[in-house]
């Protein structure tokens, strides 16, 4: 921490050392670090911000800083000094939405322009404010090996990726956005560490071999030197909401956060948020999970971990089974049309029933969560990032059927979650790429890829997860967005869908009470209710015409343009073409339980 312009504070936590010293590396002076208590070590040093260091360990291993601030010369690299508590920020007042009122748009630096840096993403900002976007969530920044990555195998958690811009560039981006009226998210993982320039390992018991994780070794959360663990790693989450004014962060794939303690690690991040809220800032937690757990998005008061929200991947699942009719892996266990519903009208597909994929029960009820408490999309970084080819859904359907899949994300209950392109149809594809310096390890990183597809007939389409040209191939091309009509056509309906979000109460904000689905003969409608307006929308998931059907009472008024034309018979039937939707509204009494 520096103080002032000629001093820096040093103080890393080394529970394993008998000694530690302070290496300058750009002036070669070493200095040796005080023992300050419960493993830390501390010492100030006549140096400031940019200055080059490292740690010397019991006279030996000397390694960068495990919570360094910036690798400017990469994860092998010595640590930098940076203030990050110097900048001029510019949105004082800026409050960002509530969730329930959320558009979130995801995005990876490295691909979302050409150049990939924080800078040139700002650049685009306007585009998704026009668009209708409130939140944007930006994937992993923290600093991993070489100058492409998803992001999940970052080495150094409170570094910013250089090749991004650093900490002042992600600073400047949240800046920008906040200016503009947009909130910013960003995805950090807690679960583990990549597996080149890892040095937490050398300082302390960062890791267990108690637990195993599909990436080796877990997070030690609740085993011997834990205390010293989750500081760490709660102080990460406090530098990111209070020195880069982040409005939130999204926790990925908690359900390898293995943690016994009588005080969840989640549910102690869940009270450092609400103690950040109760300083007069608003911050959100929400977490990947694969358990369909309803206690993780349950208040702390009443025995839950206290998240704000969770992806639900079941409305992923059930959404693209009814588009694609893809059965393999996981989607085995979804059925189209009827699991659509139940994702739209309950939150979870899987509360309890027996899973084939899993050949176990799987999930909890859910029908006591409000929809603002699950993140829905019909595409993110994940379910298009681990198919072999790393295909987009617009790759796998047709126009109708990717007009059809916004229309069912952006007007279900939940909050909505678009990934970067699927606005306007990108059809780059967005597979897994890494650059590893290490051969052997890039080599272990192909053949894991290859193990894990094997079984998918696509596994010939996999590129080569180590070639740059992997990396460009997945950029955006902006161009899309006006380059034909049907590319045109399809970002317009976002836009018209997501302006609707924002005009009309029932579709900004229902309650589960209020937001009732079934589905039959291929025919999703969905109805939902606020402050006395009520809504339905129609959805055909089906190849060929069919007949949607409204309360016959009521007078309706078609809210989209392809349905404005279309009266209901007297008997409240619709025509839907071929995987067509329709959207009205009436001037009734809401469902029962609308607030």
């Amino acid at each position: 921490m520096p103080q002032g312009t000629t001093e820096t504070r040093f103080t890393v936590w080394a529970p394993r050392a008998a000694t530690v010293e302070l290496w300058l590396t750009d002036t070669d002076r070493r200095l040796d670090m005080a023992p300050c208590g419960d493993g830390y070590f501390r010492v100030t040093a006549p140096c400031g911000t940019g200055a080059r260091y490292r740690y010397r360990l019991d006279g030996s291993a000397e390694l960068a800083d495990p919570a360094s601030r910036a690798q400017p010369d990469g994860v092998h690299g010595p640590s930098a000094v940076v203030d990050l508590r110097s900048r001029r920020w510019h949105d004082e007042g800026f409050v960002p939405p509530p969730l329930r009122d959320a558009v979130v748009y995801e995005l990876h630096v490295g691909t979302f322009t050409e150049r990939g840096t924080f800078a040139t993403a700002a650049a685009r900002l306007d585009d998704l404010v026009e668009l209708g976007v409130t939140t944007i969530e930006v994937m992993p920044v923290a600093q991993f090996p070489g100058q492409r990555n998803w992001g999940y195998d970052g080495v150094f958690p409170f570094a910013v990726q250089h090749s991004y811009g650093g900490a002042a560039g992600l600073q400047e981006f949240v800046d920008a956005c906040h200016t503009r009226g947009v909130s910013v998210l960003l995805d950090v993982v807690y679960n583990h560490l990549g597996p080149e320039g890892n040095v937490l390992g050398a300082f302390g018991p960062y890791f267990t071999d108690r637990y195993r994780t599909p990436w080796g070794e877990a997070v030690n959360l609740d085993g011997p030197g834990s205390d010293g663990v989750r500081s760490f790693f709660a102080a990460n989450v406090t530098q990111w909401l209070t020195d880069f004014h982040l409005d939130g962060l999204r926790l990925d794939a908690v359900h390898e956060l293995i943690d016994r303690s009588a005080r969840p690690f989640l549910a102690e991040l869940a009270a450092l948020g609400a103690a950040i809220e109760e300083g007069g800032r608003r911050v959100v937690l929400i977490a990947e999970s694969a358990d369909n757990d309803p206690r993780v998005v349950t208040g702390r008061e009443a025995g839950g971990l206290g998240m704000d929200a969770q992806w639900n991947d079941d409305f992923h699942h059930a959404v693209h089974v009814a588009l694609t009719g893809e059965q393999n892996g996981y989607y085995g266990d979804y059925s189209g049309p009827e699991d659509v519903a139940r994702a739209m009208g309950q939150g979870f597909v899987y509360q309890g029933q027996y899973s084939r994929f899993r050949r176990r029960r799987h999930g909890a009820p859910s029908v006591g969560l409000d929809p603002q408490r699950f993140v829905v999309f019909a595409q993110n970084h994940d379910q298009v990032g681990n198919r072999p080819d790393g295909g987009r859904l617009s790759s796998l359907v047709t126009p109708d059927q990717a007009r059809l899949a916004a229309a069912l994300l952006l007007l279900s209950p939940g909050v909505p979650l678009l990934f970067m392109g699927e606005e306007y149809g990108e059809t780059a594809p967005f597979p897994y790429f890494v650059d590893h310096g290490d051969p052997a390890l890039l080599q272990a990183v192909r053949r894991g890829r290859a193990a894990e597809h094997a079984h998918d007939p696509r596994a010939d389409r996999a590129p080569d997860p180590g070639d740059p040209a992997t990396f460009a191939a997945a950029k955006l091309d902006w161009s899309l967005r006006r380059s034909d009509d049907a590319h045109r056509e399809l970002c317009a309906l976002y836009r018209d869908l997501i302006a609707l979000r924002s005009s009309e109460p029932a579709l900004r904000r229902s309650s589960r009470a209020a937001s009732v689905a079934h589905a039959e003969a291929g025919v999703v409608t969905l109805t939902r209710g606020h402050g006395g307006t009520t809504v339905v929308a129609l959805f055909n998931l089906t190849p060929t015409a069919a007949i949607g059907h409204l309360d016959p009472g009521p007078c309706w008024t078609g809210l989209l343009p392809a349905a404005a034309g279309v009266a209901p018979a007297p008997g409240g039937e619709v025509p839907l073409e071929p995987w067509g939707f329709r959207l009205y509204r009436a001037a009734a009494p809401a469902p029962a339980g609308a607030p």
